[in-house]
């Protein structure tokens, strides 16, 4: 019964479109995004509830159980590469289905834990991994059902954390108070299960082109007719009667290319369940883990965009309650700037999506001018004065990070960066590199904070980082279009556009055309 259902035939099996379909089960693909998001960065972002009783359940500083958090998004981006090689290998459905049971078991094993150790390994490992074997391959998918809508819908569905913030900080903080701490989270990962049946929505993609061998022979045909009516009526004869004519030469490609129309249209692309990139030295391997990625200028720019920039995401979160308080604002006014933030960052994911959503727009440079303007609002931060000057600028950065937060992994999928058929592989690689400025951004805004005793000092770090991230995401483009190579290094990173043509070997030499339908000079 299992098997049937993720058969071809079953109930959940691929979906075959002529094209990309913008739509059909990709919107129920972009529910259950949604939904995955709501469980998983929703509820990242909302653990901070239960800093309060876990300090005070198990005796412990902030800083070790802050570190819950810290391990739980370093695992969740650092197996990303793990995440791409079970998807390629088994395909998008068993992979989150993985994700979602041990989300589920890493939440509900905590209620049971005695200490903040072993809450290192329920909630960072555990719970750490499913969130990376559920998050990539949902909005990876999700990419590959849309096209003209992608950036539109993925913002849309990646609403679900923000909503999520709402939703979960109230209604679990009354829920422990009456039944306590442990059984919320019982609570919490019984609703966090629901990423299992999210996994079942995620039908591999096939695309079965309607081709006709008429596309490949149409252009054959006219330039054969274009060289018969150039030709004199004497020449046309003695070509047509020598037994190495050129309109005969000209037949026998012909045929070549409707049998190889013919063969295409056996042969559809089957965009994955297991998506292979196969090599020309070993066509039957395919990679389950491509980093050759790391070769083109474009990605490693753009990789290195993701690890700066990912510095300046923590700093206002974690100290802006803080740096309204030393200004002289209230501390239960001061809490309302993460609310804020959050109204704004909803505001900021579907305004991006819509803008994206146009058609003569390239959006790599959208993304560098939110970014550009995201490290001038951090400076910003710490030059205002009073609660409506932060407000404004919580106001600013939730809409610039809601902007940010939703393009900078689809952005990908565009021709700029990757593309669509290597988002797939490049997207683990990615996310794991910029685990490393997630493990290390809130050490190092705290450091800077005990040093100078001055929470200032954490937003202009976080600004430093940002601004280094928009000079290696304005490098993206030059590297791509071949203006970062010399010469020598231009092939391979140059963006060479894809023109159909048919291939030497079955075109007829020009310099056979030349002497054979030439006139006889003699």
């Amino acid at each position: 019964m299992a098997l049937w259902i993720f058969r071809e035939e079953g109930c959940l099996g691929p979906k075959v479109y002529s094209e990309v379909p913008d739509g059909g089960w990709g919107w129920i693909v972009a529910v259950a995004f949604f939904l995955v998001e709501v469980f998983t960065y929703g509820a990242i972002k909302s653990f901070g509830i239960f800093l309060k009783d876990l300090v005070c359940e198990f005796n412990e500083t902030n800083s070790r159980v802050s570190w819950i958090i810290s391990i739980c998004v370093f695992v969740m981006t650092f197996t990303a590469p793990l995440s791409t090689v079970l998807s390629n290998r088994f395909g998008f459905q068993p992979v989150v289905i993985l994700g979602g049971f041990l989300i589920s078991l890493g939440t509900i094993s905590t209620a049971f834990t005695s200490y903040i150790s072993q809450i290192y390994i329920t909630i960072g490992i555990v719970a750490g991994l499913g969130y990376c074997l559920t998050f990539l391959p949902t909005v990876t998918i999700l990419s590959q059902y849309f096209s003209k809508r992608r950036s539109l819908v993925t913002a849309i569905a990646s609403t679900g954390e923000s909503f999520a913030i709402f939703a979960f900080a109230p209604a679990f903080t009354a829920l422990k108070t009456h039944v306590g701490w442990r059984h919320t989270m019982v609570v919490l990962g019984i609703l966090q299960g629901t990423i299992v049946l999210c996994g079942l929505l995620l039908r591999p993609l096939i695309i079965k082109p309607k081709t006709t061998t008429e596309s490949f022979t149409q252009p054959l045909k006219s330039r054969k007719q274009e060289i018969i009516n150039s030709l004199p009526d004497s020449e046309l004869r003695g070509s047509l009667s020598s037994g190495d004519s050129g309109v005969q030469s000209l037949e026998e490609p012909e045929q070549g290319l409707q049998k190889e129309g013919q063969q295409k249209e056996m042969e559809p692309l089957q965009m994955p369940q297991s998506q292979q990139d196969q090599s020309p030295e070993e066509p039957g391997k395919s990679k389950l883990l491509d980093l050759t990625v790391l070769k083109e200028g474009n990605f490693v720019c753009y990789a290195a965009f993701g690890l700066f920039a990912t510095l300046g995401f923590f700093a206002p979160q974690l100290y802006v309650v803080e740096l309204s308080v030393s200004m002289g604002t209230k501390r239960d006014k001061a809490a309302y700037m993460l609310s804020i933030m959050a109204v704004a960052e909803i505001f900021g994911r579907l305004s991006i999506g819509w803008i994206l959503s146009w058609r003569r727009i390239r959006k790599i440079f959208v993304l560098l001018g939110c970014v550009m303007l995201m490290c001038v609002v951090l400076v910003l931060f710490t030059v205002v004065d009073g609660f409506w000057g932060l407000a404004v600028c919580c106001v600013l950065y939730g809409f610039l990070l809601g902007n940010i937060a939703s393009t900078h992994i689809p952005m990908l999928a565009e021709d700029d960066v990757v593309g669509i058929k290597k988002m797939p592989l490049a997207v683990g690689v990615y996310v794991c590199i910029q685990s490393f400025a997630g493990l290390a951004g809130p050490p190092l805004g705290g450091v800077l904070v005990d040093i100078t005793q001055n929470y200032s000092s954490a937003f202009y770090s976080c600004a430093a980082g940002m601004g280094l991230g928009a000079l290696f995401l304005g490098l993206v483009r030059p590297a791509k279009t071949g203006y970062l190579c010399t010469k020598k290094c231009l092939s391979p990173c140059q963006d060479i556009p894809v023109v159909d043509h048919v291939s030497e070997d079955k075109v007829m030499p020009e310099e056979f055309l030349e002497v054979d339908i030439l006139p006889n000079r003699q």
